[in-house]
């Protein structure tokens, strides 16, 4: 059987940390926040036994990958960038590409700009959107009370503080809150670590700390992303959100352009997502942006860590759709 491996590779003037397994096409795995390439896990080992060479990347900012300095490294386009070069790193002239949270963000607009690398895309959480009509931060809702959670990640310096007091606690709050184990998110007493955030306290104040964790996260596993997070900081992922203006600014000669490629999205019935007003309208209005749209799969009782919580659904779904490419 093919072995998980986990190296080093140089590209696009940086290193990143990828884990490895299996031989045949590439399908090239993007993570979100707080997550690292560990969120694939079941999707690796998967991949590589239906046939496919699956990658899951650290991405810039993450785990055992460069973390560059300056917040402005980190808009969409940087990323796509980073992983252009992997593909040429890797010795391959094209893949499928599948992101959750920001990887999806990120592995649309790949598909976007790059057609001719990325040949299909896979979304999770976060379905292709449209250029907004005004920037992002003007958007984002704020009281005298509390801000939107955008607002308070963008404030330089403010949310890695209050997140790397106690990296534990912080994943354990953050991913017990948006997982589907929280409940239904049309009961408003499901927390949400991606809503509002008091004006006179931190996000994690508002969020339970789970005695136990749902058992779709092992203590091992835990554990093993702690330990990423308390080398690597959450600043590079913050730096993601410090770029939401500037990508809107960088998107405006796409603005109508397609996503070209054969396509699928997945979401969990839970995702935290699914609270943003007009969220359900942007998902079924999704073939306007992406024709080649195979599917939108809404994943029963999952929330926002779909491919952690619910891998069995995920890969069947992912491996029927490579196989009809």
């Amino acid at each position: 059987m093919h072995d998980l491996k986990h190296h080093r590779l140089n590209a696009n003037g940086l290193m990143f940390r990828v884990a490895e397994q299996g031989e045949g096409p590439l399908v090239l795995l993007c993570h979100g926040f707080p997550e690292t390439s560990h969120a694939w896990r079941h999707q690796l080992a998967a991949l590589a036994r239906a046939g496919y060479r699956a990658v899951a990347v650290d991405m810039r900012g993450y785990g055992g990958s460069d973390s560059p300095s300056e917040s402005s490294a980190y808009s969409v386009f940087d990323i796509v960038g980073d992983l252009v070069a992997l593909l040429g790193v890797l010795n391959e002239s094209s893949a499928v590409i599948v992101g959750g949270d920001w990887g999806g963000t990120v592995a649309w607009q790949a598909a976007q700009l790059r057609p001719d690398l990325f040949r299909a895309v896979v979304g999770l959480g976060v379905p292709m959107m449209g250029r907004a009509p005004t920037r992002p931060s003007s958007l984002f809702p704020k009281t005298n009370s509390a801000i939107f959670y955008t607002h308070y990640f963008c404030e330089p310096g403010l949310a890695e503080k209050e997140f790397e007091r106690d990296a534990e606690a912080t994943l354990r709050k953050i991913y017990f809150a948006a997982s589907g184990n929280a409940g239904p998110r049309d009961d408003p007493n499901t927390p949400n670590p991606f809503g509002m955030v008091a004006r006179d306290g931190g996000l994690l104040d508002a969020l339970p700390d789970p005695e136990v964790m749902p058992d779709w996260l092992s203590p091992t596993d835990l554990e093993l992303i702690v330990s990423s997070f308390n080398s690597s900081g959450f600043r590079g992922g913050l730096n993601y959100y410090r770029n939401l203006d500037r990508n809107w600014e960088l998107q405006a000669g796409l603005n109508g352009q397609q996503v070209q490629v054969p396509a699928l999205f997945l979401i969990g019935e839970r995702d935290t997502g699914l609270a943003i007003p007009g969220m359900d309208q942007i998902i079924k209005s999704m073939p306007e942006l992406v024709p080649h749209l195979r599917g939108s799969i809404v994943v029963p009782k999952a929330g926002h860590w779909l491919q952690q919580e619910a891998p069995a659904q995920v890969n069947a779904a992912l491996i029927s759709f490579l196989q009809s490419l």
